[in-house]
């Protein structure tokens, strides 16, 4: 049996490790640092870090990374979440000359969401995923938004992780602890969210995509604000946390529904390199 691991400072990650773990990861502390694993998703690579309790220090770029290396032995990427508030990075210039790229995520928190400007469109409806048929709509929405990316993985690799995280939050919500939604029309899946209680009336959102051929229709907000509605019911939630790109449109549409940036969530990451 795993022993009990220390509670992380900041939002993001502290909410990071409660979805994790409802979806099957496991975290073993080890002091300075934590070790994530999700055994049944393992290109997973914010499944499969170390976040690391203090920012790295000049010097320690080998050290952190023999460390990676020995928890993930058979992992092509590299990741590191850094359990700081604030956005502290360290010595994240080292890593970056490695070819590691800092991110540095926007936390918005909200008690309440309000409704947005944009009415739903005719036809739409708003529920939770609740058939097998459902599941395939949702995997099929995530290889469409990622097939719109111009960065988006390779498709049959990309399906494999999409079909393994989805795997796990529908884990969760089979257990209880939340629902993943979606914006249905004539039974086809047009964009879904997932929405998790992860304890002390804290509940968190995770991701938030609408397809490429029904943006900018009012779909996603409707659908943040229907998810906080939702987990307020349902999750009696108090505290509802979701995180974003601060260069993407996202963090925008988010306050709108009420919203307001929080915390800095700041990880370190380096892609698979080739064999």
């Amino acid at each position: 049996m795993l022993k009990p691991f220390r509670t992380p400072r900041a939002l993001g990650y502290r909410t990071d490790l409660a979805l994790r773990v409802q979806a099957g990861a496991r975290v073993e502390d080890h002091g300075t640092y934590m070790v994530i694993r999700t055994p049944a998703n393992p290109t997973f690579w914010w499944g499969n870090f170390l976040l690391l309790h203090e920012p790295p220090h000049p010097g320690s770029l080998e050290t952190w990374l023999a460390r990676f290396r020995e928890a993930h032995p058979q992992a092509r990427h590299v990741t590191f979440g850094l359990d700081t508030p604030g956005g502290e990075a360290g010595a994240a210039a080292e890593f970056g000359a490695a070819g590691f790229r800092l991110t540095r995520d926007t936390v918005l928190t909200t008690a309440r969401t309000t409704p947005p400007a944009a009415a739903l469109p005719d036809g739409v409806t708003l529920r939770p995923l609740q058939t097998a048929a459902d599941w395939d709509e949702a995997l099929a929405l995530r290889l469409a938004v990622n097939a719109a990316d111009p960065e988006g993985l390779e498709e049959e690799g990309y399906r494999t992780f999409a079909g393994g995280r989805l795997a796990g939050l529908r884990a969760a919500q089979e257990a209880g602890h939340g629902a993943y939604l979606g914006a249905f029309a004539d039974g086809r899946m047009l964009a879904g969210l997932g929405v998790y209680g992860v304890g002390g009336g804290v509940t968190r959102y995770q991701n938030v995509e609408t397809h490429p051929e029904w943006r900018s229709r009012g779909l996603a907000g409707n659908l943040v604000h229907f998810a906080g509605e939702w987990a307020r019911a349902n999750l009696a939630a108090r505290t509802l946390v979701i995180v974003a790109d601060p260069h993407d449109h996202a963090q925008r549409l988010y306050e709108r529904v009420g919203f307001r940036p929080t915390e800095v969530q700041t990880g370190l990451e380096r892609p698979p390199r080739e064999p």
